[in-house]
């Protein structure tokens, strides 16, 4: 009588709700896992699943005076995580036919995000080839009886979501040492609650996520703030976008796609927002792209109405450029304030209330943004993501990195970047982390003082931009961040160390494509690996295929939730076109790259940055970590040309301006890289091209390696 009673009680005070099918717990050996987020988290278990599952509990939790009592009236093991035989009490356990519940964490979250799990779970379902029954457990962590006051807003009586997920389960390791088994296993179990955590995130559009976010943290919550020093909250944010969403509306249509020319600025979102509420698609432009790049832009994502702050456009010196485009419209948000009429006001008054109403019906996995590629290697595309892929990679992201709202970002990547978007906008839009927007990543002595002065605690950049912070800040800048992380290129080494000895902060590499939204694959202090760019990211498979000339790697394909759906192309303007992949629902990133035995990506280079020579492939970032060897002080890239006799010649663009081949030759003997990767054409720069984003411009260096002539060497040096 007891348990029906509770189980009303429950539903009635924290409106539980369980998701799933409850014939996973068919097998015999049932090990059930669930991510813990409060002292009502065995409670809710007991209460709630399809089967009467027996507890293994941690001694000392049993050994309190409520918990002693309460253990009374449910079936429980406990154990000592330190016996060595505890591992062997479970495994009869589970043996024994009764499902068994465990949570892997062994403790109650303090992030709101996954904690370190133990080994212990996992290797007990590899030793049993017990069927493992995932179950996220949502909503517990922020009422009283969590820990996450101070992090997140408590409330007394939150609702609660059960997600019971599809049944896995985890293969013994091939590995020689028992140590060696259990510590694979309990990566495997890590990498199923990862994996839970991401195919559990609500089905949402992005102004629905917004709402969601708002009503958590509530409306005076500060969010976000930009070189005004304005601190803009829910509130704020909702208004403008209501506001600017009402007046654009008049100009635009639904599912019309809408050009944004606007730096970081909170602004910049609430536009955002706005367009999205009202079912139109921002497209991000790439101000530095040039009058060429911008029109192409438009061109492929069929844009006819661009919106921009005057202000910015002054600043930047871009009017001379906007007049340049055919066939675009040019709103700027100054001149729409003037159409704010007294019945807008009271429309927005009403809407505040019951911004809901105010949104058009969208669905998750309609357009919801486009974003351009850097056209590094030809003509900008349009990338189309839906609601549904850009808040799952925001989803991916949280699962792995603790981030919480007691975290302050600073953003200065451009927001027409994927990385900047993402990790600048979205993230801290639905998440709670606050955000600090700077409209110029090359200010390279004021952003050092504002992360000290706005005490931020993440950092996103390049490595060109990291390098370039490090040689002007001062070494308490950087006192407060807890993460630093590097994408967009590859991390140079010399960059890495000079972070750790001067600020003593290890640099966080991963890697990301526009087309994934972008967070591909990422280290985290859980786990990390130098020399890679960490491990894939919850939900998304791969598959290498072989390419011939290389060894150990393979073209990177890959499937998840944050995949694109599709490109807008220059040649058929406006048109959503799927992207090629070996099969529907997968994506050739066209990055070759070797994935290690414990998960993590080791990135070779891009298939259109290798040369083939006589024959031989030799990646152009081999070319590039040479020339970074023999002279780490300087900036280098790698192009090729034609060449008669082998079809290919390297020629290397260096900074460096006494770099000479024997200084390579020397190098690439240290790093145990084939002379073929050495090239005989070097020429020499004050600087290299670069796009706005930070990038090489190798479009720049492939006209400039073709143009020019190769600098003659001595014919005794072997040639490349």
């Amino acid at each position: 009588m007891l348990k029906p009673f509770l189980r009303r009680l429950f539903q009635r005070l924290l409106r539980v709700r369980v998701h799933g099918a409850a014939d996973v717990f068919a097998n015999p050996r049932t090990l059930i896992v669930a991510n813990h987020e409060s002292f009502l988290d065995g409670l809710l278990l007991g209460l709630f699943l399809p089967v009467e599952p027996v507890f293994v509990v941690h001694t000392q939790v049993a050994s309190r005076p409520l918990f002693r009592v309460l253990l009374r009236f449910v079936p429980h093991l406990a154990v000592d995580s330190t016996n060595p035989l505890a591992i062997k009490q479970i495994v009869r356990l589970v043996e024994s036919g009764r499902p068994v519940v465990i949570f892997p964490e062994g403790r109650i979250t303090r992030t709101g995000s996954l904690m370190k799990v133990y080994d212990g779970a996992g290797f007990v379902a590899a030793r049993t080839g017990a069927t493992v029954v995932p179950v996220r457990i949502d909503g517990a962590a922020r009422s009283y009886f969590g820990r996450l006051a101070g992090v997140y807003p408590r409330r007394l009586l939150p609702q609660v979501d059960l997600h019971i997920q599809p049944p896995r389960q985890i293969a013994m390791p091939a590995l020689p040492s028992a140590k060696q088994r259990r510590r694979r296993a309990g990566e495997e179990m890590r990498h199923i609650l990862l994996d839970m955590l991401v195919a559990t995130r609500p089905q949402r559009t992005l102004f629905e996520a917004f709402l969601d976010a708002k009503a958590i943290f509530g409306n005076d919550y500060k969010l976000v703030e930009d070189v005004r020093l304005v601190e803009e909250s829910y509130g704020s944010l909702l208004k403008m976008a209501l506001g600017l969403g009402r007046l654009l509306s008049r100009h635009t249509q639904p599912g019309e796609i809408v050009g944004v020319l606007s730096p970081n600025a909170a602004p910049t979102l609430g536009l955002l927002l706005g367009l999205s509420l009202n079912a139109r698609i921002p497209a991000m432009l790439n101000y530095t792209a040039g009058k060429d790049g911008l029109q192409a832009a438009c061109t492929a994502a069929g844009i006819r109405t661009v919106v921009a702050l005057r202000t910015f456009v002054d600043k930047a010196r871009l009017g001379g450029l906007l007049d340049q485009l055919t066939g675009i419209r040019v709103i700027y948000l100054e001149d729409l304030k003037r159409e704010l009429s007294l019945a807008d006001r009271l429309w927005l008054l009403a809407h505040l209330l019951l911004p809901q109403r105010a949104a058009l019906a969208q669905q998750p996995d309609d357009p919801a943004l486009v974003l351009f590629t850097s056209g590094s290697e030809g003509k900008p595309k349009g990338v189309v993501h839906s609601h549904n892929s850009l808040l799952a990679n925001v989803a991916q992201i949280r699962a792995v990195a603790d981030f919480t709202p007691l975290d302050k970002f600073m953003m200065a990547l451009p927001l027409f970047h994927s990385f900047g978007l993402t990790c600048g906008a979205l993230l801290p839009l639905v998440s709670g982390c606050k955000v600090f927007l700077y409209p110029n990543p090359l200010h390279y002595r004021i952003i050092p003082e504002l992360v000290y002065d706005r005490d931020c605690s993440v950092l996103f950049g390049t490595s060109t931009f990291l390098g370039n912070y490090a040689k002007y800040a001062h070494p308490y800048d950087f006192g407060r961040l807890r993460y630093v992380v590097a994408g967009a290129e590859r991390l140079n080494h010399e960059v890495r160390q000079t972070w750790l000895d001067k600020f003593g902060i290890r640099i966080l590499e991963g890697y990301g494509i526009t087309e994934c939204a972008p967070v591909v694959a990422v280290n985290v202090p859980m786990a990390c690996r130098d020399g890679s760019v960490g491990q894939l990211l919850p939900g998304i498979a791969y598959e290498l295929e072989a390419v011939p000339g290389i060894e150990g790697a393979g073209a990177l394909h890959l499937k998840g939730p944050n995949l694109l759906k599709g490109y807008l192309l220059f040649d058929r303007p406006g048109v959503i076109q799927a992207p090629p992949a070996i099969r529907p629902g997968w994506y050739a990133t066209g990055d070759i790259v070797e994935v290690d035995a414990d998960g993590f990506v080791h990135i070779r280079g891009r298939l259109k940055r290798f040369a083939k020579l006589a024959g031989e492939m030799v990646s152009l970032e081999v070319v590039e970590q040479i020339a970074g060897e023999a002279a780490p002080d300087f900036a280098h890239a790698a192009a090729t040309r034609g060449d008669a006799a082998k079809g290919e010649a390297l020629v290397l663009f260096t900074t460096a301006p006494q770099l000479a081949r024997e200084q390579l030759l020397a190098a690439a003997r240290r790093l145990g890289a084939s002379e073929l990767a050495v090239p005989r054409d070097i020429r020499h720069l004050d600087a290299l091209p670069l796009l706005g984003t930070g990038k090489t411009d190798h479009v720049s260096l492939k006209r400039l390696a073709e143009a020019g002539e190769a600098i003659p060497l001595p014919a005794q040096d072997t040639p490349s």
